[in-house]
């Protein structure tokens, strides 16, 4: 079991910060808050085992909606509150998240910008401030996007395409967006990708 903690910001954000002896982190990004997404979400958790035992996990819990502002700032916040804390820092979401996680490194500045990023399932587009595609070309760390091939609850297909077209990681698994029985695999597939380069 992880620590609890509040990330400051001016937002109510609360986070569990699994392995905090940790000298490296991986912030992780929830699903939609409004259809259940927290951070004690399954894929989370999943990335968080795959780190263990020497990468800790920041799992957060967004503040109250924003429609995507103010999520892509509690990640930023997340990230800065790891990074005063760790030698290195990388970034994961999945779904929303995987949206949050991907402008918010696009909008640091280099010095700020996480060491890697993994997303899962991650939507083209949610609101006009969650645009994923126009992100990966301000993104300047290792990238990897996971997708499911049967997904079909979000359009995922112009992030993977316009990702493997700037050379950076996609994984293709046999899979919906839920990934349902599959922690394993997502464990085993974003997990080595991000520890290797923490």
């Amino acid at each position: 079991m992880g620590d609890t903690v509040r990330i400051p910001g001016g937002r109510a954000v609360t986070a569990t910060l699994d392995r905090p002896e940790s000298d490296t982190v991986v912030v992780a990004c929830p699903p939609h808050p409004q259809h259940g997404g927290s951070r004690s979400d399954t894929r989370l958790q999943a990335v968080s085992d795959a780190l263990a035992p020497d990468v800790g996990c920041l799992r957060f819990d967004y503040g109250a909606w924003d429609e995507g502002r103010g999520e892509r700032v509690d990640a930023e916040n997340a990230l800065a509150w790891a990074g005063e804390r760790a030698d290195a820092v990388g970034l994961f979401g999945y779904s929303f998240g995987a949206a949050v996680a991907l402008r918010a490194a696009a909008e640091l500045d280099a010095a700020a910008e996480p060491a890697v990023l993994s997303v899962l399932a991650p939507p083209a587009g949610l609101t006009d401030h969650l645009d994923a595609v126009a992100a990966l070309d301000a993104i300047g760390c290792p990238l990897q996007v996971v997708v499911g091939e049967r997904d079909d609850t979000v359009d995922w297909e112009p992030v993977a395409d316009r990702a493997e077209t700037l050379g950076d990681a996609v994984e293709r698994l046999p899979a919906d967006h839920h990934f349902v029985g599959q922690q394993g695999r997502i464990g085993e597939t974003v997990g080595p990708f991000l520890r290797d380069r923490l």
